[in-house]
């Protein structure tokens, strides 16, 4: 019966069941002539030949009870229900009965019995061979010697609600009857001694025939759900399993089969032994067959116990133990041994396969299987078997530390296996930058180009690395491709740029790459690299640098964007010239195009940019050898300086134009600048007697001083420029701008101003000052006659009577009629009535109201502008007679105190 290639173990501990009141071998049932057994429920129940029924409980005590008056034949305890059912005969002959007992409602100390059935098929009576009962307590099934098999439908505990019918009949006798539910359909299976086939009892009864082979009563057992619930049969040959539909597969344990059991996920055979032992005395003489008892372990494939015992008469499986009842009366338990003895028995065989798989089938924590995994790759890496070795490690991947796997293969005759340990490593998102560097090491070490194919190019591959490190890695070794193509998936601009300019040196695609990227990329990195892309690429940096400071867009995406078709309002990103200057160091033709690109189109650009492109030109007008050339660069700074929307620093402007000598932008500059006086000096210094004069023509209405200083330049020169002189104090003459006697002392220091130049000014200035000393006394003299008069019309308005002799009203110009106004004015008379209509004020003449308001204004203004002081400062700057606005203001009684 063994099994040759299933390893073979101990996984059980064996012990008699002994009585706890006694502590003896428990014996209570050896002068029971057994018939039947069952177990269920915390229980193990037997029938005898007697019709008793025996139940042993958890704690082995025993009870019993009479449930036939004859025999008792057949036994179920259901699982889900505490419900057992018996078939056995109260009457003599062949009359079985089917009885209900329910185990949870005592009458008299004793289960009652809520159904009492006759078992018969049809109306021949024959001796029930085999039954089975639904775990949903609706079908029923018996089997009968005679071939035929009766199906009861309906509550099984009541018999009035169940209805029976026969859906089998055959010449042999039933061994086996089993239920199976399959979603909503239920079978039955059912074996006779040669033939076994399943029914459909929800669908019509149809019948499949499974095989044309049968069993042996006894050699029939129903597998757990670990087994998909399939019917298993012992055969002589092998054991079978069977799904509704056909055979399964099958396992070739030879041997006469006694008894199939189900336990745990565990087949349980009871086969034949050639070994006899004395039967027990009670029992008689005879001797008595050994059987042995063989638990296998279907799932992974080992035996896990075996062991004779005397003539087995039935297993049973209660509270996680198998009992095994046998000849002799006697009750033996098996008690499986706990996961982690069972493990350590086979680390010490050295089993590790098998301990992987019974840890699986046991529900072994991952921590658990870890370790599992671990030694069995220690052991495999001990006896040599790298490949193996590497294979257990692996599954090791997330709990052990991967430097302890790394260690052990860093030696290059392993470089493969640890290859795969790191790719391993890798899928599963528990690698750090240190193992990916290890990884793609390997690769270049291997020369494995595939490989590093596979691991870098594989389009839509998860990423299970650092990509940077990978990226690094991969320019190190001179695998400039494969970085290449990792920083380009991955969006690593900085890398890709490095790369193509550094390494490859492809300025012309790195451009590209550029002007592929988002608006801040884009920025950044011409910031980063522009210096090298100039260098080597100028016209199209120029090109990328036009269109990212005027209106960006990448060149890969259409220039309409959705938000526009929408009619959403497009957004406009541009980077500030200024800032990207300093790329152009070595290469002023191209930043004068870009800076007069930036100027056309930005008129509003920043001062940064008009002093750099005016310094651009000046320096090439400076270095410009051919005349023409020269000339053109000279109109195009001079365009610059006088474009209104030019936004140059005037200060910077100023002094580049003197840096570099540029007279025209100088003048301008200065005259922009309303430097006026700085003009002259221009001029002066460059010993430009016309232009000094045309100077002061053009200023000298803004700054008359310009006409002085011109006075004392041509004073001190002391070649000739009598005509400019001559000029110059003509203007002077005019504007009255200076004093004759300033005048002579400043052309005193000249020698070559001799009296005649200054002999008409000095004439012309005397005759002038004369008739305005005339004109003074004159007005001096009218103003104090002017003054008597009116001090003397005062008095007499004061102390003399006023006779009032007007004839005529002076508004309406009729006859004069009382009542009447008067005023000592003129004097001045108005009717009352004329008055009233035309006065704004009752005590002021409307003749001279109008005069009279004049004066009083002039008066109140002087007033006001008593505390004007810095108006009368500015005031007497700016006069050319300043004496007389001194003279103004004191009337006004400025200086009073």
């Amino acid at each position: 019966m063994a099994f040759l290639q299933w390893r073979r173990f101990n996984f059980f501990d064996k012990e008699a069941v002994k009585d706890p009141a006694t502590d003896q071998v428990f014996d209570q049932l050896k002068d029971v002539n057994v018939s039947a057994c069952t177990s269920g429920r915390g229980q193990l129940v037997v029938g005898d030949f007697e019709g008793n029924l025996y139940f042993i409980n958890r704690q082995m005590e025993l009870t019993a009870f009479r449930a036939y008056e004859i025999r008792v034949t057949h036994l179920l305890q259901l699982k889900q229900h505490n419900l057992l059912i018996s078939i056995g005969e109260d009457e003599q002959g062949i009359n079985p009965l089917i009885k209900v007992w329910n185990l949870d409602k005592m009458d008299r100390g004793n289960p009652t019995c809520t159904r009492l059935t006759r078992a018969i098929p049809g109306n021949k009576p024959t001796p029930v061979s085999a039954f089975a009962v639904h775990e949903n307590l609706n079908f029923m099934a018996l089997g009968f010697e005679n071939g035929a098999v009766v199906l009861f439908k309906g509550d099984v505990t009541r018999e009035r609600h169940s209805k029976s019918r026969i859906v089998f009949e055959s010449n042999k006798r039933v061994t086996g009857l089993a239920f199976k539910s399959q979603g909503k359909d239920v079978f039955l299976f059912v074996v006779t001694e040669n033939q076994t086939l399943s029914i459909n009892i929800t669908a019509k009864d149809t019948q499949t025939v499974l095989e044309d082979k049968g069993a042996s009563p006894g050699c029939i057992v129903m597998s757990d759900a670990i087994q998909d619930n399939q019917l298993v049969i012992g055969r002589p040959d092998a054991v079978y399993f069977y799904q509704p539909d056909g055979r399964g597969p099958c396992l070739a344990f030879e041997g006469t089969k006694l008894q199939l059991h189900w336990f745990r996920g565990y087949l349980i055979i009871v086969g034949k032994e050639n070994k006899a032992l004395p039967r027990a005395p009670v029992l008689g003489p005879h001797g008595m067959e050994m059987n042995t008892v063989t638990v296998y372990d279907i799932q992974n494939k080992f035996i896990a116990y075996s062991a004779p015992y005397p003539e087995v008469i039935d297993v049973m499986c209660e509270s996680g133990s198998i009992f095994i009842f046998t000849g002799d009366r006697k009750l033996y338990q098996l008690q499986e041994k706990d996961t982690q003895s069972k493990l350590e028995m086979l680390f010490k065989k050295n089993n590790y396969a098998l301990a992987i798989s019974l840890a699986k089938s046991q529900q072994l924590d991952q921590d658990g299987l870890i370790d599992i995994f671990t030694q069995y790759g220690d052991h495999l890496y001990s006896k040599g078997d790298h490949d193996s070795a590497i294979d257990q490690y692996i599954k090791t991947i997330g709990k052990l530390e991967a430097s302890y796997v790394i260690r052990r293969f860093l030696d290059a005759q392993r470089i493969h296996n640890l290859t795969k340990y790191l790719q391993a490593l890798h899928k599963s998102q528990c690698a750090t930058e240190e193992h990916t560097t290890l990884l793609l090491n390997c690769y270049t070490k291997l020369k494995d180009v595939s490989k590093l194919d596979e691991f870098i190019m594989t389009k839509n591959r998860e990423v299970d690395f650092d990509v940077e490190t990978a990226i690094n890695v991969c320019r190190q070794s001179g695998y400039c491709k494969h970085a290449l193509a990792l920083a380009e998936k991955h969006k690593k601009h900085e890398h890709y740029l490095k790369i193509q300019l550094e390494d490859i040196k492809d300025y012309q695609k790195a451009l590209q790459y550029i002007g592929k990227l988002d608006f801040e990329a884009a920025e950044s990195n011409l910031k980063q690299y522009g210096k090298i892309l100039m260098n080597n690429v100028p016209q199209e940096t120029t090109d990328l640098l036009k269109h990212l400071c005027t209106d960006y867009k990448p060149t890969d995406r259409p220039l309409i964007d959705q938000n526009s078709l929408e009619g959403g309002i497009p957004r406009i990103q541009k980077a500030n010239a200024e800032e990207f200057i300093h790329i152009f160091v070595n290469n002023s033709s191209k930043l004068t195009e870009f800076l007069e690109h930036m100027i056309e189109v930005q008129p509003n650009s920043s001062n940064l940019v008009y002093n750099t492109l005016l310094e651009l030109y000046l320096h090439d007008m400076v270095h410009e050898s051919a005349i023409i050339s020269r000339v053109e660069r000279e109109r195009k700074t001079l365009e610059l300086l006088k474009n209104q929307d030019a936004n140059y620093d005037i200060d910077q402007a100023l002094i580049l134009c003197q840096m570099n000598n540029f007279k025209a932008g100088i003048l301008y500059l200065y005259e922009k600048a309303q430097l006026y006086q700085q003009i002259l000096r221009y001029h002066m210094e460059h010993s430009e007697y016309v232009h000094v004069i045309e100077a002061c023509k053009k200023f000298g209405q803004q700054d008359p001083q310009l006409w002085v200083q011109a006075l004392s330049y041509f004073a001190s020169r002391e070649d000739t420029c009598k005509p400019q002189l001559m000029e110059t104090l003509s203007h002077i003459d005019k504007k009255n701008l200076l004093q004759p006697l300033m005048v002579v002392q400043i052309l005193v220091h000249n020698s070559t101003a001799t009296l005649s130049v200054v002999k008409d000014y000095i004439v012309r200035r005397l005759q002038m000052e004369n008739d305005q000393i005339a004109e003074d006394e004159r007005l001096i003299k009218q103003y104090r006659e002017d003054t008597e008069k009116k001090r003397a019309k005062i008095e007499e308005l004061r102390t003399s009577a006023k006779v009032f002799q007007a004839s005529k009203c002076n508004i309406c110009s009729h006859s004069l009629e009382l009542p009447s106004v008067h005023f000592l004015c003129e004097p001045h008379s108005y009717h009352q009535q004329c008055f009233e209509s035309y006065a704004e004020n009752d005590m002021e003449c409307p003749v001279c109201a109008p005069e009279n308001r004049k004066i009083m204004d002039i008066i109140r203004a002087q007033e006001q502008s008593k505390d004007i002081h810095e108006f009368f400062h500015n005031q007497l700057e700016r006069a050319p007679d300043g004496f007389s606005v001194v003279a103004d203001y004191f009337g006004r009684g400025v200086f009073n105190k």
